[in-house]
């Protein structure tokens, strides 16, 4: 059973039993109210009817004042005398159903009231019983009664009504109940429906049900769970295709040294080969080889990144120590090309994993003196606050802007063919980007072509 069918059947039962409730109780209540108040009317006509019977006369038109004195109370009126026979019975135009038990006349041995109702009763009739103390009956006793029925004609009218307004209520309670278990179980369906469909994949679409209750903040909910899952989706698809592509990057980089690997080989094994051109394939295959190696250690190195960003050694080292180190490394390569390496020898502690940093200052001197012609090259560092900022600048070649935002991809060059001939593997600042990310820092460029090239970035001072 569907749940719009339950809500619908629990509002009309519910409704139905209230309203059936109400009015049987109405019914209940007004039946009795109208008993007593009939009663009470029946009480003081009765006591009217003992002052008018205490004050007839013994006369020929006693009969007829009789009928008139009742017919005037409209009720059936008896007299008795004090041995309980009956005198007098009428008026004939008010019938009774039945006749008066013969019994009734011991309710004043256990009274002292004057007027009395009768009720031991075992007919459809309401007697009310008086004392006769003078006049034509003197020490006997009346009594006038009238058809329970008669105190009940309202509630016929009333019963009608109510049962009408009963009916009537129950179709409006018909009309209501579905249309309020429609409007409580249309979101609960449009709800159904959309995690349906975003169960199925379909998460393009929104849930609009424009209501401020429950329904309205789970539908809100769902909205941001399929935003988030887009998002996601989103970003998996780039990831994908970044994957996909670093695959395809990945087997370009090592199909050319294999190239260059297998033609020294096979011009190794020539028998007729002089001892320079050997030495110079061997050069080559060697190279290639040593290519490969880095180019296997970056991609290590960037795995290991990518699976654990929190992979860092903290410790409190001296920058000069780390700059010296690095400048050394390069220190022979500029001097061949002729440019200048200086560095910072300023003593300043920082915060951070120092076999790290040195890989970051490798790849960033590396690529500032393999692209400086002429010039120099720097490695500095700065008091900014509490963080120290480094810098690598040079003078050579520089960076178009329009590659900034992908220069630290992998395998992104902005000259494949040149920088391929540079060696290198393609990585390097990808690498650089790595490692500072995973200190929560970042890196930041600064390059104009043909004047030069900065990058810099923060560290904490200790």
């Amino acid at each position: 059973m569907k749940i719009r069918t339950r809500l619908a059947l629990i509002f009309i039962l519910l409704m139905i039993f209230g309203v059936t409730a109400v009015s049987s109780f109405s019914i209940m209540y007004i039946r009795a109210f109208l008993l007593q108040s009939g009663l009470e009317e029946m009480i003081e006509d009765a006591r009217w009817m003992s002052q008018s019977l205490n004050q007839t006369e013994l006369t020929d038109q006693l009969h007829d004042e009789l009928t008139e004195l009742a017919e005037a109370a409209r009720y059936q009126l008896h007299i008795y005398d004090s041995t309980g026979n009956r005198l007098y019975s009428g008026p004939e135009s008010i019938s009774a159903d039945r006749n008066l038990p013969d019994y009734v006349v011991s309710y004043f041995e256990v009274s002292d009231e004057n007027v009395m109702l009768d009720d031991d009763r075992n007919d459809n009739r309401i007697a009310v019983f008086g004392k006769i103390e003078t006049g034509a009956f003197p020490g006997g006793w009346f009594s006038i009664s009238q058809d329970e029925d008669l105190l009940y004609e309202p509630v016929a009218t009333m019963r009608w009504i109510i049962y009408t307004g009963m009916f009537i209520s129950i179709g409006i309670i018909l009309l209501v109940s579905t249309f309020v278990a429609r409007s409580i179980s249309r979101p609960i369906v449009d709800l159904s429906e959309a995690a349906s469909r975003i169960a199925d994949g379909d998460i393009s679409q929104s849930i609009d049900l424009n209501r401020k209750d429950e329904f309205g903040e789970l539908a809100e909910s769902l909205n941001q769970m399929a935003e988030h899952l887009q998002a996601d989706n989103e970003r998996l698809i780039k990831i994908n295709e970044k994957q996909r592509q670093f695959f395809a990057d990945i087997a370009h980089e090592i199909r050319n040294p294999l190239h260059t690997m297998m033609g020294s080989l096979e011009m190794l094994e020539l028998d007729k080969l002089d001892d320079d051109t050997r030495k110079k394939y061997v050069a080559n295959a060697r190279g290639q080889a040593e290519r490969l190696s880095q180019l296997f250690k970056d991609i290590i190195t960037l795995q290991r990144f990518d699976s654990d960003r929190h992979f860092i050694e903290y410790s409190t080292f001296d920058l000069s120590t780390v700059f010296k180190r690095a400048c050394n490394w390069y220190q022979h390569l500029a001097e061949e090309k002729g440019i200048q390496l200086t560095c910072d020898e300023a003593p300043c502690e920082v915060k951070a994993d120092k076999a790290k940093l040195e890989q970051v200052l490798d790849n960033l001197l590396s690529n500032a003196v393999k692209f400086t012609n002429e010039g120099e090259v720097c490695i500095r560092h700065e008091e900014h606050g509490d963080q120290i900022r480094i810098e690598v600048a040079d003078t050579g070649i520089g960076i178009p802007e329009e590659h900034h935002h992908r220069l630290f991809d992998r395998f992104y060059r902005t000259d494949k063919a040149r920088s391929r001939d540079k060696g290198g593997t393609g990585l390097g600042l990808a690498v650089v980007k790595s490692i500072l990310e995973s200190h929560g820092k970042d890196i930041h460029i600064e390059s104009t072509p043909g004047e030069g090239t900065r990058f810099y970035f923060y560290l904490d001072k200790a």
